[in-house]
């Protein structure tokens, strides 16, 4: 039944499998909201009980099949959705998520609910995270530094299913996650962790090597004169700051005070250090791909110089010609241009054309120049997928 499901799709045109599946969600997440609201009713009677389960978390996980994740969420929601029943349109509207109403649930109250649950309308979990810190500030963590000893992640045993951070805390049954129980046997380290505490104040969990230490150490020692508190957090400001204009000065040619363009070909291959500053300013550093809906990539890792009209057919190194593309989109419309053109439903191949026209260049150094904080500030009009 799968393989017919995943063999019909082949069938359909890219507008035709985009319509599908915006109608998926839809109904996706209007039966999220059903299910929240069945949930919050079942909340109020004794239905687990009278089917033999202890708790209605154990009734969604073994009787509903949901994992614990998924009971998790939806029984903190359906509780928090019986008190604010404004939450069930957002939620079938796809204005918010399960996890926003999660985190914001502690911090809402009959007087700003409504405001609270505004704000969050289309906001993604870090952005949720950092609502909770205006909400209910906390103040900034001590600066420390100890030695930890060599982690390793033991492998939970056959059978035996992972657990959910913070289930423990609503079922005091629920055993912890076997695959997070940590021994000292290894060189595996989490992540860094960022956890918002107040409005832009942020706590930054790592673990270094000791060279690091040293180093930190060594810079701080060093910068006393500038700053005898020998805070962490402004060393590693001022370490960053510095970090980034040298990869801005070696990946982008930036300086506060460039050279003399000197004349170069612009049939060259590379595009000239005045170019790629231009270039750079003009797209705010990030990808500057923009797809047939209007949407802009705006992608920052892995960012490419990109011909708009490929070389090897004659296109120039000019500011007007050259663009910032992520890896990804630069690798899509060099296969657009020389790789497998794709056909629609008649089989004929789909030739479109790109309105990104060129923008003019805003002066001064894009690393001092603050409006290259918000990519949204970017005035690039809508273009068209190039489909060449």
């Amino acid at each position: 039944m799968q393989n017919d499901i995943l063999t019909s799709l082949t069938r359909l045109s890219d507008a035709e499998l985009v319509a599908r599946m915006k109608s998926l969600v839809a109904r996706e997440r209007d039966a999220t909201a059903q299910i929240v609201a069945h949930l919050a009713e079942l909340d109020t009677r004794d239905v687990h009980l009278r089917e033999g389960y202890e708790s209605l978390y154990a009734y969604c996980r073994d009787a509903l099949g949901l994992s614990e994740w998924e009971a998790y969420n939806r029984i903190e929601v359906a509780r928090t959705a019986r008190r604010f029943p404004v939450i069930l349109g957002m939620l079938a509207a796809g204005a918010i998520h399960l996890t926003a109403v999660r985190l914001l649930a502690p911090h809402l109250t009959p007087a700003n609910h409504r405001e609270v649950l505004d704000s969050a309308r289309g906001k993604k979990k870090p952005e949720i995270e950092e609502i909770v810190a205006r909400l209910s500030p906390r103040p900034d963590v001590a600066a420390s530094v100890r030695k930890l000893p060599a982690l390793r992640l033991q492998a939970a045993p056959p059978g035996e299913a992972p657990v959910a951070p913070g289930l423990a805390a609503m079922d005091p049954a629920v055993p912890v996650p076997p695959e997070t129980r940590l021994t000292a046997d290894s060189a595996t380290l989490p992540r860094a962790a960022v956890t918002p505490l107040s409005p832009d104040r942020y706590k930054l969990q790592l673990t270094i090597g000791g060279e690091t230490l040293e180093k930190l150490r060594l810079a701080k020692d060093m910068l006393s004169h500038a700053i005898p508190s020998g805070d962490d957090a402004a060393v590693l400001d001022r370490a960053l700051t510095a970090l980034l204009v040298d990869l801005a000065r070696k990946k982008f040619a930036d300086t506060r005070k460039p050279r003399r363009p000197r004349a170069k070909d612009p049939r060259a291959r590379d595009a000239s250090a005045a170019v790629k500053r231009a270039a750079w300013v003009r797209d705010l550093g990030r990808c500057a791909f923009i797809g047939r809906s209007g949407h802009r990539c705006n992608e920052r890792r892995f960012v490419e110089f990109h011909h708009v009209d490929p070389y090897a057919l004659g296109g120039e190194a000019t500011v007007d010609k050259i663009e910032l593309r992520c890896r990804r989109h630069n690798d899509y419309e060099g296969r657009l241009y020389f790789g497998k053109r794709r056909r629609d439903g008649t089989g004929a191949v789909r030739e479109e054309t790109t309105s990104n026209g060129p923008q003019p260049i805003e002066p001064a150094n894009l690393f001092w120049n603050k409006s290259a904080a918000g990519a949204s500030s970017s005035t690039r009009s809508a273009g068209v997928e190039p489909q060449r």
